[in-house]
């Protein structure tokens, strides 16, 4: 599989890693978590949402291939449909703007049931899941073997948000220091993934589809 040298892959993971650095339900769980009951709970958090979001990757890669095996047709409405999805949710991101806020009713629970709260967290959201069908597919190349490269992409995607979680968990005194920069911070953030958002839509409605 070429995927891993080629300009789409470039492209894909500049736009992953916006999407990562994002504040966003993610990174405020596990903030949460560390600040209710410290680093240790912060990080078994973090890896269970990896896991929830691995599970979400596998099962968008399996049903992804089977449509694909049936239609073509099918998987190009999927993957436009993702593209609108996607300028939805980048609208929808500057309309609304972020919320960063920590809830403050979480109390500690051990790493144990934080680790499995985190999976059951990630698995159970299933804007997750949609996001995973309408970005990932976008990048996909159905001359190639799909299954494989969904799980690599998908895999880089959970990756770069693990690494993104862990960071808000290691300085998660520092982003609880400051509400007005840590509002502008998201602010900024939010804006840059909206935009990205609505530029991938944007440009697979617009491309030709390529056979």
């Amino acid at each position: 599989m070429a995927l891993l040298g080629s300009h789409q892959f470039g492209v894909f993971l500049a736009a992953a890693v916006v999407l990562a650095i994002t504040p966003g339900p993610g990174v405020a769980y596990v903030v949460a978590r560390t600040v209710a009951g410290g680093r240790r709970e912060g990080i078994a958090s973090t890896f269970g949402t990896a896991v929830g979001g691995g599970v979400h990757v596998l099962a968008a890669a399996l049903g992804l291939s089977a449509m694909l095996a049936q239609s073509a047709l099918a998987f190009t409405v999927v993957k436009y449909a993702g593209a609108c999805y996607l300028i939805y949710l980048g609208v929808r991101t500057l309309l609304k703007g972020v919320n960063v806020s920590v809830a403050a009713s979480v109390r500690p629970v051990g790493i144990t049931r934080a680790f499995y709260e985190g999976v059951a967290v990630e698995v159970l959201n299933v804007k997750t899941a949609l996001f995973f069908l309408a970005f990932i597919p976008q990048f996909v190349d159905t001359t190639q073997p799909v299954l494989g490269q969904f799980l690599v992409l998908g895999v880089v995607c959970v990756v770069l948000n693990t690494t993104v979680d862990l960071l808000a968990v290691a300085g998660a005194a520092r982003l609880m220091q400051s509400t007005a920069t840590r509002r502008l911070r998201a602010r900024v953030l939010n804006i840059g993934s909206a935009l990205t958002l609505v530029g991938l839509g944007a440009g697979v409605a617009l491309a030709k589809i390529e056979r």
